[in-house]
């Protein structure tokens, strides 16, 4: 595979989580605990359309209790057997100005409901899913299936996702050239908590979930070329992000999932 023969995927994802013009996006929050509210507060309050599955709308209550902000929830759906009758009666009434769908369709998960929503009201539009893989492993893996179910276009003509979490960044590299920019040196980061210029860990995965592929890297402590990976073999796992790198580089021959960690709050350890 030769880096100059295709036009890479730009990544930009600091410049999404910070505001920049031009990175939208709309919110997910999954029925999952919220295990970093610093990080979701910052993309709260720049989301274009918030919107809790089910459930989830029962953490965003919690929040509320605390901070008026999360009155500004603007949809909860699914089929609304996890919602609680608080949560209900809350987002229902003023000052909260929420729409609250009941979908019963057994064959679609709350969050591939959610999904659809975002998708249908802002067509083209990136979603950032807070809450993503944590939790049971089969949740996990269902989430990571969703990646993969929910970008089917080549060129991300639906828009891109994001899963974040107070551990980890991932989204899914169709096949093809992508250059990842970790850093952002000259960030404008504003009032953000959370995130800066330089949020993430060194830690990084390329996981083969869907099929059998052969990947190149630049950027990382252990770069491989035309690298055959697969589950049950080899994989790019706990990977480095060297110190110098502003710009991760991956080629594939088919559709992997990128995770990269996020550095532990001030204060953690």
């Amino acid at each position: 595979m030769g880096w100059e023969e295709r036009t890479a995927t730009e990544w930009h994802p600091i410049r999404q989580f910070l505001n920049y013009p031009g990175y939208d996006f709309g919110l997910v929050i999954l029925h999952q605990p919220i295990t970093d509210e610093v990080l979701l507060r910052d993309l709260w309050g720049i989301a274009e359309t918030r919107v809790a599955a089910d459930g989830a709308a029962n953490q965003i209550y919690d929040l509320a209790q605390r901070n008026s902000d999360y009155i500004s929830l603007d949809t909860i759906i699914g089929d609304l057997d996890s919602l609680s009758d608080e949560a209900r009666t809350f987002f229902s009434g003023s000052p909260a100005k929420c729409s609250i769908i009941r979908d019963s369709d057994q064959y679609s998960t709350d969050f591939t409901k959610a999904v659809r929503l975002i998708r249908k009201t802002f067509p083209g539009r990136d979603i950032v899913c807070m809450g993503g893989l944590g939790g049971r492993v089969d949740q996990g893996l269902s989430q990571l299936h969703h990646l993969y179910l929910f970008q089917t276009s080549p060129t991300y003509a639906d828009g891109r996702m994001f899963f974040l979490s107070g551990e980890s960044l991932s989204f899914l590299l169709k096949a093809g050239k992508h250059r990842i920019h970790v850093r952002e040196p000259n960030a404008k980061v504003g009032t953000f908590a959370r995130i800066s210029g330089d949020p993430f860990a060194k830690h990084v995965g390329i996981l083969p979930v869907k099929e059998p592929s052969v990947i190149t890297t630049k950027g990382l402590e252990w770069d491989v070329k035309d690298w055959p990976t697969e589950f049950g073999g080899q994989m790019s796992t706990s990977n480095h992000v060297l110190p110098e790198t502003t710009v991760v580089e991956v080629e594939t021959t088919k559709d992997v999932i990128f995770t990269i960690a996020l550095k532990r709050p001030a204060g953690e350890y």
